[in-house]
């Protein structure tokens, strides 16, 4: 019986540190498919969203979703160092390490404690080894829990920054593409004399935005679950804003901003079939086409009347139609998986961009050449 405690203890910290140095140290991928880290976030995930469901207002569903990230990774921490804690504790348990404690016995829950006191530096001393391996072990697990304290004050910045930087671009894509974002609006409000210069930058920009995006977000997860400041952006929607503006310059777009399009639509649609793998979110069909042959008809109308000129015909929409299967389908499973809402190609709405908006009120008195005052409704 010991053995086997003893043989469970020792597995179950190199579990927890393996597991704790593959999420937090390791800048890459991890491609196996069972994890604790991962367990823990398909259990808790499962639960977070199911809950939701019993939420009816869109507003408090998002501030519930809002808790998750944050909170999953201070209940992650938690979880792999109660595992370390309880692993020392069988490793003590079995190895029948003489303690002195004030009862004069010891049992399991004893070892348990003093490897707890022993793990978080408590220095409480009022349970003590007195042989040479649990003194020994004491000092092993103390400096782990002092590393592994320091990795988490590392960890959590990090994650901080990456949270920071995506969202400056998110904020940054309000006005030059509506709030929520849309392909419509972007090319629109580029359709003045330098506008094909400026789309062409806006879309250089957001090639290494979405590079930047799939080197963290792959090497820390968790930041998909972290909800953007404002409920109608998210780093989802402006990526497929950003998918289906390039899609269109691509398909349809006459300029000189085509080249930069397929640059930028390459690093992005990698970006979303690189994470829906990481979630396992396997490409579906979505329920309701984003973009109608009506629809279409509608955006090039809007984007003639601003000035763009487009190529038409059945090869054009043939080539639109290749370039959103794609991506769409990643975008849907993704959508739905974390509950994060996806725009439309065309505003739906007389919704105002989040820059004309305050508590007190809509801003009436400022407005930006080429902007508007549409914006669409979000769906899954």
């Amino acid at each position: 019986m010991s053995i086997f405690s003893g043989a469970l203890g020792v597995a179950l910290i190199l579990v927890v540190l393996g597991d704790a140095f593959e999420t937090i140290v390791l800048s890459r991928r991890v491609t196996r498919r069972i994890s604790l880290a991962r367990l823990f976030y398909q259990s808790t995930w499962l639960f977070w969203s199911t809950m939701v469901g019993s939420i009816f207002s869109r507003k408090r569903q998002e501030t519930f979703l809002s808790w998750y990230g944050p909170l999953s990774l201070l209940l992650l921490l938690i979880f792999w160092a109660t595992g370390l804690v309880i692993g020392f504790g069988l490793v003590h348990w079995a190895s029948g390490s003489i303690i002195k404690t004030p009862e004069g016995t010891s049992s399991f829950a004893t070892y348990l404690y003093l490897s707890g006191t022993t793990f978080f530096t408590l220095g409480l001393g009022d349970v003590v080894p007195v042989n040479t391996f649990g003194r020994g072990l004491v000092a092993f697990e103390s400096g782990m829990g002092f590393g592994f304290l320091a990795l988490v004050i590392g960890y959590i910045p990090a994650l901080n920054q990456s949270f920071s930087r995506r969202e400056v671009n998110i904020s940054l894509l309000d006005a030059r593409a509506g709030s929520p974002p849309t392909a419509t609006e972007m090319l629109r409000r580029h359709g003045h004399d330098t506008g094909l210069e400026d789309l062409r930058q806006l879309f250089h920009e957001w090639e290494r935005w979405s590079a930047d995006l799939l080197e963290s977000h792959l090497s820390y997860p968790v930041l998909c679950y972290f909800r953007s400041q404002h409920d109608n952006q998210s780093w989802l929607g402006a990526l497929t804003a950003i998918l289906d503006a390039s899609a269109f310059a691509i398909a349809s777009l006459e300029g000189y901003c085509e080249r930069q399009a397929q640059l930028t639509f390459a690093i992005t649609r990698h970006t979303i079939v690189d994470l829906a793998q990481v979630f396992d979110c396997r490409p579906h069909k979505p329920k309701h086409d984003r973009l109608t042959p009506d629809e279409l008809v509608r955006m090039r109308a809007i984007l003639k009347e601003a000035g763009l000129k487009l190529r038409e015909g059945n090869t054009v929409d043939q080539k639109l139609s290749e370039l959103r299967r794609m991506y769409e389908p990643y975008v849907y499973s993704l959508s739905v998986y974390l509950h994060i809402a996806i725009p439309f190609w065309i505003p739906r709405s007389g919704r105002i961009d989040s820059w004309q908006t305050s508590t007190w009120g809509r801003s009436k008195g400022f407005q930006i050449e080429g902007i508007s005052d549409s914006a669409e409704d979000e769906h899954f």
